[in-house]
């Protein structure tokens, strides 16, 4: 089923934005009135709302699209909310006609900083959406959709678009840049002295906690090749790296990884293999070769699971007594409340093994998320507590690993502020670990302060 008009979905009455303002905007001028429009149609005056509605459907349709623009947007700064909302859905409309996918689902957005309950304009955000390869994105604007209730008939008709929304992009990517104010680059103690089972251990300046302000760049790139109905192939490069002024702190770690997309129904089976690397201080650390399994659920109407299993082989260049085999179980759940704001919920087991067995370990953990869009701000929040226990002690240290990692996390994404489709993030963070082990014992508190999509 083609997702390229919600229309064509046979989208009932009921859901167009603001059906009394399009009759209006079809009406001839009335009589006696003289507008005056330049040959350029920037300078126009004596012209009710709809009346400019008029012309610029007009313009759009004889193929002036700058005229018409140039008129749409500045019906979107009206003082009245139903005539800027009209005018910046016919924009949105019109830019994705042109191919302005980034510019149509701005404007789709800021309506809906206005107007959360506007159903039609959140199923063209989420097809926007899908098309410029956001997929999770647009099932989360889906499942907003739903959450305060639909009719029946209109109901229909989003299940409809539910199930066929899928990307078609073949090449796409994304990434964030951020600023980052950390107190614990290198996530370690702050004592000076350790107490290990020959004598106290004097750590030198390096290997204890060290603040400094970094940049943070994070992204991937991949491409999809339809194999068959409801299959794809997928190859995906991804990397995230923090960097420093003093640069043996540099933390940098990507991947490559080949996976397949199989869809049928509510259900999505997402099998992958390739292989992870990571660098500090400019020098390799380890190399992970992995295979995962994902799988991602519907539930209900605004509600979807998402399972997933990874295997890994890592091998650590600094140590070999910490090679072994990793192995992942997640399980997590995210609902829409209303068309303002959602939760979610994740568990995780995580077992690794190693030469040593003081370096293998067992842990499991939740984190619980939430978010709420106030405006044209969106708030978000989440905390994380897990625990960790070793095999065996290290032979240097008296006691087994055991710990408590906390960690909360406040932000906010502030689309007030837009500039080739980016707005500025703001995150703060604080995190413990617990742990009964000197050297894995840290505090640390970080802020991000970067850009992200707008929408």
């Amino acid at each position: 089923m083609t997702l390229r008009r919600l229309s064509w979905l046979g989208l009932i009455p009921s859901l167009c934005l603001h059906a009394p303002l399009e009759a209006q905007a079809q009406a001839q001028p009335p009589a006696g009135s003289t507008p005056t429009v330049s040959q350029d149609a920037r300078s126009i005056s004596g012209l009710n709302a709809a009346q400019l509605f008029d012309l610029a459907d007009q313009a759009r349709v004889a193929g002036r699209l700058e005229d018409a623009e140039t008129i749409y947007r500045a019906l979107a700064r009206d003082p009245d909310l139903k005539v800027r909302s009209e005018a910046r859905f016919r924009l949105g409309m019109m830019l994705d006609e042109q191919g302005r996918q980034t510019d149509a689902a701005l404007a789709f957005r800021s309506i809906l900083d206005e107007e959360p309950g506007a159903t039609r304009v959140r199923l063209e955000l989420a097809r926007v959406l899908a098309a410029m390869g956001d997929e999770s994105r647009a099932r989360q604007q889906l499942r907003q959709a739903q959450a305060n209730g639909l009719p029946p008939d209109v109901q229909q008709v989003v299940d409809r678009f539910a199930a066929a929304l899928r990307s078609n992009r073949r090449f796409g990517g994304n990434f964030e840049l951020a600023m980052a104010p950390d107190s614990n680059i290198n996530r370690a103690t702050d004592a000076k002295e350790l107490d290990t089972v020959i004598a106290p251990l004097t750590l030198d300046e390096d290997a204890r906690e060290q603040s400094g302000i970094g940049l943070r760049l994070s992204g991937q790139v991949y491409a999809r090749v339809g194999l068959g109905q409801g299959l794809t192939l997928v190859p995906r490069l991804s990397g995230d790296g923090t960097f420093y002024r003093a640069s043996q702190f540099n933390d940098l770690s990507g991947s490559a990884l080949l996976g397949l997309e199989w869809q049928r129904g509510r259900s999505r089976l997402m099998p992958s293999a390739g292989v992870t690397w990571r660098t500090y201080g400019g020098k390799a650390y380890a190399r992970t070769e992995t295979a995962d399994l994902r799988w991602t659920q519907r539930i209900g109407r605004r509600a979807q699971s998402d399972v997933g299993f990874s295997y890994g082989q890592s091998h650590y260049n600094r140590n070999a007594l910490q090679d072994g085999a990793l192995y992942n179980l997640s399980a997590g759940i995210e609902r829409a409340l209303s068309a303002r704001s959602g939760v979610g919920i994740q568990l995780s087991g995580t077992r690794q093994t190693a030469r040593d067995p003081g370096y293998a370990t067992a842990s499991g953990g939740a984190t619980l998320l939430g978010w709420r869009d106030m405006g044209r701000t969106t708030l978000f929040a989440n905390a994380t507590v897990r625990r960790l226990e070793a095999d065996a002690r290290l032979a240097l240290f008296p006691e087994r690993r055991k710990e408590w990692f906390l960690r909360g996390s406040v932000g906010a994404t502030f689309r007030q502020i837009e500039v080739a489709g980016f707005s500025p993030v703001v995150r703060l963070a604080y995190e413990r670990n617990i742990s009964t082990v000197g050297i894995y014992d840290y505090r640390r508190t970080t802020m991000d302060l970067g850009i992200t999509r707008a929408f």
